[in-house]
């Protein structure tokens, strides 16, 4: 659990190095997140739907909207650790965190993305900071 909060007390730091687990974990702690609060919503929409309840009057769950709601803050809370997560994984393999940019090419963007996330990151100190992997590195947990 250490490891998928991690990037939300690292907030809006954008230098220093993070390594692929703690990377894949916020990204599975965020995809659990939206799962739990999108089909909670789906649920709740869809339960209105099958009623046959066809009417346009104010008679929409309240519940789904609220977690509608919800998923749109957690996404736009999410925006900016996810951001620098992604920044601090291209720093550990020794790359510009601009390399975040290439999200941004259509259709192949996100898949150049994920690739770059898979890969290993630089062994030892490089020029973005010590080794997240080391485990003397007292950095890691900050």
């Amino acid at each position: 659990m250490e490891w998928m909060i991690m990037p939300y007390r690292r907030y809006a730091e954008f230098s220093g190095r993070s390594g692929r687990q703690e990377y894949w974990m916020f990204f599975l702690f965020n995809m659990l997140v939206y799962l739990v609060l999108g089909g909670a919503a789906a649920v709740f929409f869809i339960a209105r739907a099958a009623s046959g309840d066809t009417s346009t009057d104010a008679s929409v769950p309240v519940v789904g909207i609220v977690m509608v709601g919800l998923l749109v803050i957690f996404a736009l809370a999410t925006i900016i650790p996810s951001l620098a997560v992604q920044v601090r994984r291209f720093h550990d393999q020794d790359k510009s965190g601009w390399f975040v940019l290439l999200g941004l090419i259509p259709y192949a963007g996100g898949l150049i993305l994920f690739i770059f996330m898979l890969l290993e990151g630089t062994r030892g100190p490089n020029q973005y900071g010590a080794d997240p992997r080391d485990p003397y590195n007292s950095d890691v947990f900050r």
